[in-house]
């Protein structure tokens, strides 16, 4: 976590934009955030639910923060393979908008498990969902924090 201590103010507030964007892209479509666009179809939101979306939205920020370049790091990063903890943030995100969507909502749960198996076994293990996306943003953040501090040579 040393390498956010040395963050430049525009990172700072391009993290701040990508969470809120994160925040609004889940939340949004999830109607965790309520909007008139979106609706739960009776399923109410969950408790835990919010608290999974304001911790993906910051982790998400973060992790999309450290893609910004600055003048200190333009040359740093060229021979690191740091791609990989990419892929792993955005398994996270998509994990994180099935653990905190409506279960019955979801089409792609309807079709593979039905209005009755959606309830019954994809809804109990959202929250697990919830907690894999999180270790995964929080996974990926630290490989790209990591990254950052490494020597040049």
């Amino acid at each position: 976590m040393t390498g956010l201590r040395h963050w430049p103010a525009q990172r700072w507030r391009f993290a701040i934009a990508a969470a809120v964007a994160s925040a609004l892209a889940i939340g949004l479509p999830t109607d965790v955030i309520a909007n008139p666009v979106f609706g739960r179809q009776g399923t109410p939101v969950e408790p835990w639910a919010i608290p999974v979306l304001i911790l993906t939205a910051i982790l998400s920020g973060l992790l999309v923060a450290t893609y910004v370049r600055t003048g200190d790091d333009a040359a740093q990063t060229e021979d690191i393979d740091l791609d990989r903890p990419g892929r792993f943030g955005s398994l996270g995100g998509l994990l994180s908008f099935f653990a905190v969507g409506c279960p019955i909502c979801n089409k792609l749960v309807i079709i593979a498990l039905g209005t009755s198996g959606a309830l019954t076994w994809f809804a109990p293990i959202q929250p697990y969902l919830g907690l894999i996306a999180l270790g995964l943003l929080a996974w990926a953040l630290r490989v790209r924090l990591q990254g950052e501090t490494v020597c040049p040579i």
